[in-house]
């Protein structure tokens, strides 16, 4: 396993690379970090080049003094940059499936493919309205205060409440005019769903509209191939041996 640091935007992005076959890039997501998906990248380090990163106020990296959608996707550009792989499958969970489809439609011919895991959903309503705004502020200033416990550790998350909703909500506006990224990528496309994305309980209509978002890109884009799993949003942390295999046997990701 090779650890190596990339210094960009003010911030230090730890970057990791080791395993052996075709080239990918595993993007991270808000609040998960190197450490968080150190189980899937293992497993597919069997047959891949794997290659894992911090996006800026994540595990090892550094702080920044921004905090948002460009920013990270500036993080995953210099990765991708520095790296220069040829034609790598690069793998997206939750926000980091996001960054691959906008990375994606700006580098044409970049990557080989994308798997995009419980992200990149072009839902056709917003998941953070203002009915439930008050419910989303308190769970996240809640998160951020658990998170505090892992503070120096490889999963620490340096970013506060009130950044975490910001970004979601910046993401939800990103999210509703994804269609038009999706249009401009000419590459293979494999969606890894989670069938309760909210959870079980209290949870359908945010459910119904996880679903939904995925039916009306299949419709624009009937190429685009999906996997559902009977599981919520942390589906890549108890479900990475099931993740690492349909990963494995998407033949439809070779470039």
């Amino acid at each position: 396993m090779r650890h190596f640091t990339i210094h960009h935007d003010g911030v230090t992005i730890p970057v990791s690379r080791g395993g052996h076959g075709r080239p990918l890039v595993l993007c991270p997501g808000l609040n998960s970090t190197q450490a968080h998906l150190h189980e899937l990248a293992g497993l597919l380090r069997r047959d891949h080049d794997v290659v894992t990163f911090d996006i800026r106020g994540h595990g090892l990296a550094s702080a920044a003094d921004r905090y948002s959608f460009e920013a990270f996707l500036s993080d995953l550009a210099a990765v991708m940059a520095e790296l220069e792989l040829l034609s790598p499958m690069l793998v997206g969970y939750s926000l980091g499936a996001d960054l691959a489809v906008h990375h994606a439609s700006r580098h044409p011919g970049a990557v080989a493919g994308l798997v995009l895991i419980d992200g990149a959903n072009p839902t056709p309503e917003p998941f953070i309205t203002e009915a439930v705004l008050p419910q989303f502020r308190a769970m996240w200033e809640e998160l951020a205060a658990q998170q505090e416990t892992e503070r120096g550790t490889a999963r620490q998350v340096l970013l506060t409440g009130r950044q975490i909703l910001d970004l979601n909500l910046e993401i939800d506006a990103i999210r509703s005019g994804i269609l038009d990224r999706y249009r401009k990528i000419d590459r293979p496309i494999h969606m890894i769903m989670s069938t309760a994305m909210a959870g079980e309980e209290h949870a359908q209509s945010f459910n119904l509209n996880w679903r939904a978002g995925v039916e009306r890109l299949v419709r624009e884009q009937p190429h685009i191939t999906t996997s559902w799993l009977d599981a919520d949003h942390q589906l890549v942390f108890t479900h990475a041996q099931e993740i690492a295999r349909i990963i494995r046997d998407a033949r439809t990701m070779e470039g």
